[in-house]
């Protein structure tokens, strides 16, 4: 027994069967420059930019300065006509103020108002709307997801109906033992919890338009959020706009949808709890219907995405992307110091650096056996239009691209001992991510406020929603932990800056800024990236992801 004992003292301490101590923290960013990073954001966020709004007076230099960097590097020009440009075709509607609204239910005719009760939009080139009558069906959460085994529709027909939704998930109220409960990931959002997705759903179940109930928890925002864009919308030219979007969609009050049920004979409360079983039909408000006259200002323009390459060396169609927006709110209200210019430093000036840096790390080595596409998106901030736009047009194949890796504001901390991830759990790529900060003594954060659905808000989700896996460097989940701080200092950061400077005049560069903790996140990506880029691999989505069908249906192209 001594001996036995003995042996295993013996190996518990030997070199050869001790566990390998874990790597020393590495935040090195390799061939990516902190300070190339800094200038280029500087650059950008500069008064002479104008805040790089769509269509406004700075993006004639915004887009020469990209242009220019790509030109520089020796990237392949992937746009128009053997250029970096691609014209994006955009529509700009502004509902005009002076509209008429109302709801009528047996012993309520109540005339509404924008703004303070709904707020609505049509996404049509159509000047003038009028509804009349129309009648209204409660719709659950609107959400058709066979995968979960889940049709709110039942095949009603809605044909000249507005559709009244719920936001967010069917199980993001449900209580533990509930048979929806962690149906749909319980509080983390899938993509059927966004608005986007139930607008898109009322038009293909025929739909003559939807407002979405609006819930402060549900939406994570307010309702100053929902209305802020003063009736202002965008989307991109279609060739059959009425095949892709609704008559009129907006949302409504919470507690005008209260009063228009019980008006109608139901209990809100009640109807909502049904909405969370798989059994629920739509229910008709008996008596109750919605009536619309209102103008709608129409205005076609032209902004610009900004597309380079590196074409692959041995399989050329097969394609890893790289992208960010360079897009932010042009000029707008003076602030209180009369600051009008919102320059867009962190959101995503910031982000165009990084993805030039990391066209630079390529461009430093070999040529990758498959493509690499660096894409700077027009209209990220009114919709993702100008990736949206770049997927539809593309000459490379949705099904043959291996990854869609997205940056979008990063912090100005320095570096860090971790990357916060947005959207965990969702596909393979998350792996690799985590296998290379591993590699230098880095962790990964999973998605803290997954609720807020950031990961359905940023360019990589235009492909994402094509079935491409996707990758979503962003700072605005949660803080990171930073190396001088820790994460006490992160979410101080995200928490300010998101009540400040998000969108705002304020999201200036400053001297303070340090962008290695960046870069060092970008290094990781650009490993990533490269090792995809050099391999057969094609990663997968994770076993119940709603995107996971839609990647299947492209198999036959990957073999």
């Amino acid at each position: 027994m001594k001996a036995l004992i003995a042996a295993a003292a013996m190996f518990a301490v030997s070199p050869a069967f001790a566990q390998a101590p874990s790597p020393k923290l590495d935040t090195s960013a390799g061939p990516i420059s902190a300070q190339r990073i800094s200038d280029i954001t500087r650059e950008l966020a500069s008064d002479p930019y104008a805040g790089r709004g769509p269509g406004g007076p700075g993006e004639p230099r915004t887009i020469d300065y990209l242009v220019k960097q790509f030109q520089d590097l020796g990237l392949e020009p992937a746009g128009d006509k053997g250029t970096f440009v691609q014209a994006v075709q955009l529509y700009r509607f502004q509902t005009q103020p002076n509209g008429a609204y109302s709801l009528k239910a047996p012993g309520l005719s109540k005339v509404l108002q924008t703004q303070t009760d709904l707020r609505v939009e049509t996404q049509r080139p159509v000047e003038h709307i009028e509804i009349r009558d129309a009648p209204l069906v409660f719709v659950g959460y609107g959400v058709t997801a066979p995968e979960r085994g889940w049709d709110d529709f039942k095949g009603v027909d809605l044909k000249g109906k507005i559709a009244l939704i719920l936001i967010n998930d069917p199980d993001f109220e449900a209580a533990a033992g509930d048979a929806v409960a962690d149906k749909f990931g319980g509080k983390a959002a899938t993509y059927y919890a966004r608005w986007t997705y139930k607008y898109e759903e009322a038009v293909r179940q025929g739909a003559l338009g939807a407002l979405i109930v609006h819930e402060t928890a549900g939406a994570a925002y307010g309702w100053n959020t929902v209305v802020a864009g003063g009736g202002e919308s965008y989307d991109v030219v279609r060739k059959d706009p009425a095949s892709a979007r609704l008559l009129l969609q907006g949302w409504i009050q919470r507690p005008l949808t209260v009063e228009l049920f019980k008006a109608a004979g139901l209990d809100f409360e009640a109807e909502k709890a049904r909405a969370r079983t798989a059994a629920f039909r739509p229910v008709e408000l008996k008596g109750a219907s919605f009536s619309a006259d209102y103008r709608n200002v129409v205005q076609q323009l032209t902004s610009r995405n900004v597309v380079g390459a590196i074409k692959g060396s041995k399989r050329p169609d097969e394609t890893v992307m790289y992208s960010t927006h360079w897009d932010a709110y042009g000029i707008g209200a003076p602030d209180a110091q009369g600051a009008t210019i919102r320059p867009g430093a962190l959101d995503s000036a910031s982000g165009v650096g990084g993805v030039i840096e990391t066209a630079r790390a390529f461009k430093a080595g070999p040529r990758p056996e498959r493509t690499i596409l660096f894409g700077l998106w027009t209209g990220e901030e009114r919709g993702l239009l100008g990736s949206e736009y770049y997927a539809q047009t593309s000459p490379y194949a949705a099904g043959k691209m291996v990854a869609s890796i997205a940056y979008d504001t990063f912090h100005p901390l320095g570096p860090t001992r971790d990357v916060v991830l947005i959207g965990s759990g969702q596909n393979q790529l998350e792996d690799r991510l985590r296998a290379a900060a591993a590699s230098r003594g880095r962790t990964i954060t999973p998605d803290p406020r997954p609720e807020r659905a950031l990961n359905y808000r940023a360019d990589h989700f235009s492909f994402g929603r094509r079935g491409v896996p996707t990758l979503l460097l962003m700072a605005l989940a949660g803080g990171p932990d930073v190396v001088d701080g820790g994460r006490a200092k992160g979410d101080k950061w995200v928490e300010e800056f998101t009540a400040r400077c998000y969108h705002q005049t304020c999201d200036r560069w400053e001297t303070w800024h340090d962008y290695s903790g960046a870069a060092a996140d970008v290094n990781l990506a650009f490993e990533m990236g490269r090792a995809l880029a050099n391999s057969r691999d094609w990663p997968e989505w994770n076993a119940g992801s709603e995107l996971g069908a839609i990647r299947a249906e492209t198999a036959a192209q990957r073999k």
